[in-house]
């Protein structure tokens, strides 16, 4: 039996743009649901959501199971641990983002925690998901080639030093984070803020540079857009919590009011 193809990978390697959706409803039938929308990846997220390595297993069932769907499941664990790394590659994660990377020993340490030994320290996990249960007999010697590994920036600090992040062999891409950016830059929740927005447009040109593919998350359209003319690969361009919350809150005020929805109160 042969190890799944990581499309995602091989699309970014090619320069082909990625379109996202970031899920932080954690549960299997959302996960379902959303891989069957269409998208080239999915974002289950273990960061801020309570989500546990059982009900990612569970997710990324899902995400397996949607009918017709080629979207590639991207977990996020909530910090840069080898154990948990490892926990998540075991149950078939192929394409890991992880938060919160400061500096190139860092993103190492992220890279030697995908890598069996002698390149990495990831333990040898026998019959796992990962390898259909043992079936791919050759998992050990070939996974590498098809793990993915993303790494966020999300702090000024880090943008000081995203060229020697980037430039760590193994690291495929470099996820730009806005919301904590923002924050580290003095404007709290203010990603549109014109010395943010600069930043990060900065980066997007920094990272694509150094030869790897830059991403981000962003919900406005207009800027979704601004951000892949400039050279992002990777885009998550809704989340699955603000589509139903919002679209939610649009229906009921549009019912409760007896007229149209102000534009501005559905949006996300």
């Amino acid at each position: 039996m042969q190890l799944a193809p990581n499309l995602f990978k091989r699309a970014l390697a090619a320069k082909q743009p990625q379109i996202g959706i970031w899920s932080t409803l954690p549960h299997p039938y959302v996960s379902e649901i959303v891989a069957g929308c269409g998208y080239d990846w999915i974002l289950l997220d273990t960061e801020h959501t309570p989500t546990d390595v059982p009900g990612m297993l569970h997710q990324l069932q899902a995400v397996s199971a949607a009918r017709d769907s080629k979207t590639t499941a991207i977990v996020r664990p909530p910090w840069n641990d080898p154990v948990l790394i490892k926990r998540y590659l075991d149950i078939g994660a192929q394409t890991i983002l992880l938060p919160f990377v400061q500096d190139a020993d860092e993103a190492r340490a992220a890279v030697s925690a995908i890598r069996y030994a002698p390149h990495g320290i990831r333990g040898m996990g026998g019959s796992t998901r990962a390898s259909n249960f043992g079936r791919v007999a050759d998992y050990a010697q070939k996974c590498e080639q098809e793990l993915c590994l993303l790494v966020q920036v999300e702090t000024q600090e880090a943008l000081d030093r995203l060229e020697e992040i980037a430039n760590v062999d193994g690291v495929d891409g470099v996820f730009i984070g806005p919301a904590d950016l923002s924050a580290s830059m003095g404007h709290p929740g203010d990603t549109g803020h014109p010395d943010v927005r600069a930043a990060i447009d900065s980066a997007i040109r920094r990272i694509r540079d150094c030869g790897k593919a830059p991403g981000i998350l962003l919900t406005d359209e207009v800027r979704a857009r601004d951000a892949l003319d400039k050279g992002a690969l990777f885009v998550a361009v809704a989340m699955d919590m603000l589509i139903l919350a919002r679209g939610a809150e649009a229906v009921a005020a549009k019912f409760k009011t007896g007229g149209d929805v102000p534009s501005s109160s559905a949006t996300y």
